[in-house]
């Protein structure tokens, strides 16, 4: 199945885990080492704008030199996220985003199949994050982790390298998708 047709039912999924967390929640740790709820929710709204904009094949550069230099989690924080993914969503559902190549506001261009593939796992691995922070379950169907997988299994070294994933976790081959998602990236699904 297309990435294209997928993004959405992976949003569905997050967007209730989103909407189920508490304020007093904001504080908690992730299985991000370097964020909490709060770092993590502004993570995705500093990010949102460029991965929008990509799958509109356009060039937004990101808010500030580093996402530590501004906090986006005032006010309507969940509100914000929604919305900016719904647009994010909206973007990368059309068939061309993942046609041709994408910028996610730096001069260097990337596939877009490879960005539209980062807002998937985006969803679905920030998601499993935020409800593991926020004692939710996390669940997607079998396409949406099949595709998120395949997509994470193919740019592992180059995230680690980045330093977007940690080192690989053993997970058994036979385990659900979803734990060998967390696996590849670094995150110990139990």
């Amino acid at each position: 199945m297309n990435g294209d047709k997928l993004v959405s039912r992976a949003y569905q999924p997050f967007a209730t885990i989103v909407d189920n967390i508490k304020p007093d929640q904001l504080d908690a740790a992730t299985p991000c080492a370097e964020y909490d709820v709060r770092k993590l929710v502004n993570h995705m709204l500093f990010w949102g704008p460029s991965l929008e904009a990509a799958g509109r094949k356009e060039t937004v550069p990101p808010p500030a030199e580093s996402e530590a230099d501004v906090d986006l989690t005032a006010a309507d924080w969940s509100g914000d996220l929604v919305a900016q993914l719904n647009r994010t969503v909206a973007a990368w559902s059309r068939p061309e985003a993942w046609q041709g190549v994408a910028s996610m506001g730096g001069p260097h261009e990337i596939p877009a199949s490879m960005v539209g593939g980062m807002v998937l796992g985006e969803l679905v691995i920030h998601g499993w994050d935020l409800a593991q922070a926020t004692g939710q379950q996390a669940t997607w169907d079998e396409d949406v982790l099949a595709f998120t997988f395949a997509e994470v299994a193919a740019n592992a070294e180059t995230g680690r390298q980045m330093g977007v994933y940690g080192p690989e976790v053993a997970v058994p081959a036979d385990a659900p998708l979803l734990h060998r998602i967390l696996g590849v990236t670094g995150r110990r699904p139990d």
